[in-house]
């Protein structure tokens, strides 16, 4: 009996990358592991503790990630706890050829713990097929700043995305209710779909600053503030801030990944009141 032949697609390995750390104050105040687990090309690197929240760096071992591939990160951490989280360089979607990418993020802050998740862009190439999550449950006084940056294209080599897939899904969760809830899709022609005025205006690359914390609204003025210290204007990019229901919510457009990340990294810079990880530096 003959047998047809399997498609490329579905004989090719996959890659599947789980990150699972958990931290606790000390009693001195400092921030440090007290668990972890690794596994395939995602790993976890921890710089020099400096003063100030500990610091981990999310590293990709495989360069980037192909179609069909899965990566989770989850955090823990408790009470008191404060804790940096970024990526060692933009992460690369690679063109698919069917399968989709899971991406899925998920987070845990206990009393007056406080998070910062920077990770560099995420960049789709053309064709790429995301499907990313992000969840997190947050104590009513615990502090989360995420910060989020996708990319549609190479613009080194003049790419645009004609084709591919993303669908990214937030759920945030605060002292056990439902506080934020976005989904966002584009599908087939993204380009085209970026030009229209609607959902991106021609922009090409775009990122979310979230901020949930007791505070969080009173710092709506600072917000509008460093955007219009940032030199938005000047770099082309579009950008506004609002607030409700105890978080605030900043959102950036344009064209080119340079000009956006320069603008991100000065509000955010002057918004937490201290400097980028190292890593976005090199």
């Amino acid at each position: 009996m003959q047998h047809s032949p399997v498609p490329d697609a579905l004989r090719r390995q996959r890659s599947i990358g789980h990150v699972a750390l958990a931290v606790a104050r000390m009693p001195g105040g400092a921030t440090r592991i007290s668990d972890l687990a690794e596994s395939g090309p995602l790993r976890l690197r921890l710089p020099r503790p400096e003063p100030g929240p500990m610091e981990a760096v999310l590293l990709n071992s495989a360069g980037g990630i192909a179609c069909g591939d899965r990566f989770t990160v989850e955090a823990r951490l408790a009470p008191g706890s404060d804790l940096v989280l970024t990526t060692t360089a933009a992460e690369k979607i690679y063109r698919s050829d069917g399968p989709v990418t899971r991406l899925d993020v998920a987070l845990t802050l206990e009393a007056q713990a406080a998070l910062a998740w920077l990770p560099q862009e995420t960049i789709l190439f053309d064709g790429a097929r995301l499907a990313r999550s992000f969840s997190a449950e947050i104590a009513a006084d615990a502090r989360l700043t995420l910060f989020e940056a996708l990319v549609f294209g190479r613009a080194a080599t003049g790419e645009v995305m004609r084709n591919g897939a993303l669908t990214d899904s937030w759920r945030l969760r605060r002292g056990g209710r439902l506080t934020y809830a976005d989904t966002f899709r584009l599908e087939a022609d993204i380009s085209e779909m970026l030009a229209r005025r609607a959902i991106a205006g021609g922009a090409r690359a775009m990122a979310t600053l979230l901020h949930l914390a007791p505070d969080a609204e009173s710092r709506l003025d600072q917000a509008r503030e460093l955007i219009a210290a940032s030199g938005c204007e000047a770099l082309s990019i579009e950008a506004g801030a609002s607030a409700w229901n105890g978080m605030l919510v900043l959102r950036l457009l344009g064209r080119e990944i340079g000009p956006l990340r320069l603008a991100a990294a000065r509000i955010l810079e002057g918004f937490r009141g201290r400097p980028l990880p190292r890593v976005w530096q090199t």
